[in-house]
């Protein structure tokens, strides 16, 4: 979500026609900073920045060294690490000349674009972990269904664009042509915000799309998931139990004979504790999605609501940098949680020292 952090400015919009433009731009100050701020912002920056871009690229790089990596699951993952990789390569960067210098200087049409992309890569990140979700759910509750589906690589090609249609659609538009439908909002130069700033009603409307939905569709797929597990975990401790007919001819009731099969059972046992692997590594990536994402969703729709009267600015910009450490944290958490992207990594790891 692009980074709408409070420079202590009064916004002129439609509701507030008591304030006029000139009020705004007198308004508008440069972001102040204490020294141990600059100090800690010089550092973080630069720091989340590469952390950002080197993980998701080495998730992509994996993906394309190692062929096994190459199914309908981790091609979501690779979808998923291409909007990080240009939310840290270009979003965050043009996000912290912003905040560092607390004015926009490249202009309108570069404005538009960064708003873009910005919200057009978080809205898209939000919305992979949503099809990740579901790609785990089916996977674990519905596998022979799911198994038919590996090799319809059409179809994980076409949920994969409609991931980004979605993402673009939910905010893009409203960015664009704003001001050619709800009149020019007056924002002065050197500011780059959308024409929705203050709009709380627009803003609760697309976090429900981008935030509140979300949360409820992967909170389910997780319940289905545990309580599939929990049934099957079970059920693993109960013996089977196996009828044969009785050696004595005059007995009418067969007798019984507990037992499992061998082979039966070790099956069942490596696939439970691969569903379990994958089910605990779905439920750190829901987590850190709900911790980042909750605060930065409700404060901007109070904000809004407020014009900034109710809401200190630095609480802003700590929100928003807890969207840039969602996207920090996600290639990491697939990369150690499973084995064949750890051994993806170390294969081109020891192709990279063979080269050198």
């Amino acid at each position: 979500m692009a980074i709408y952090f409070r420079m202590e400015v009064v916004y002129l919009s439609r509701i507030s026609n008591n304030i006029s433009a000139n009020n705004f731009s007198r308004e508008v100050k440069k972001s102040d900073f204490s020294e141990q701020t600059l100090i800690f912002l010089y550092i973080f920056i630069p720091l989340i920045t590469l952390v950002t871009v080197l993980g998701n690229a080495l998730v992509i790089f994996a993906f394309v060294i190692d062929r096994r990596l190459r199914n309908q699951s981790n091609f979501f993952l690779l979808n998923l690490a291409i909007c990080d990789f240009f939310i840290g390569a270009f979003c965050i960067p043009v996000s912290a000349s912003y905040i560092m210098t607390g004015n926009w200087m490249l202009g309108g049409i570069l404005c538009k674009v960064w708003l873009v992309a910005d919200n057009l890569m978080c809205t898209a990140s939000v919305f992979n972990i949503v099809l990740i979700s579901y790609d785990r759910f089916l996977s674990i509750t519905l596998p022979v269904a799911y198994r038919s589906q590996q090799r319809n690589h059409s179809q994980t090609a076409i949920k994969m664009a409609i991931v980004w249609l979605l993402a673009f659609l939910l905010y893009s538009p409203a960015i664009i042509l704003w001001e050619h439908i709800n009149g020019d909002p007056l924002i002065p130069e050197g500011i780059c915000v959308a024409g929705y700033y203050y709009s709380w009603h627009f803003l609760l409307g697309a976090s429900t799309f981008d935030f509140f939905l979300p949360l409820i569709f992967i909170t389910f797929f997780n319940l289905s998931i545990y309580w599939n597990i929990r049934k099957r975990s079970m059920k693993k401790h109960q013996p089977s139990i196996t009828y044969l007919p009785d050696q004595n001819v005059m007995s009418s009731q067969p007798s019984l004979i507990i037992g499992i099969s061998a082979s039966e059972s070790s099956i069942q046992a490596i696939k439970l504790s691969r569903d379990k692997k994958v089910a605990q590594s779905l439920m750190v990536l829901v987590c850190v999605f709900g911790i980042c994402w909750a605060p930065y969703t409700l404060l901007q729709t109070i904000r809004a609501a407020c014009h900034d009267t109710c809401i200190e600015s630095y609480w802003n910009q700590v929100t928003s940098w807890m969207l840039w450490i969602n996207s920090s944290v996600n290639p990491m958490i697939y990369p150690l949680c499973h084995k064949n992207f750890r051994d993806a990594l170390v294969k081109m790891s020891q192709k990279c020292k063979v080269t050198v």
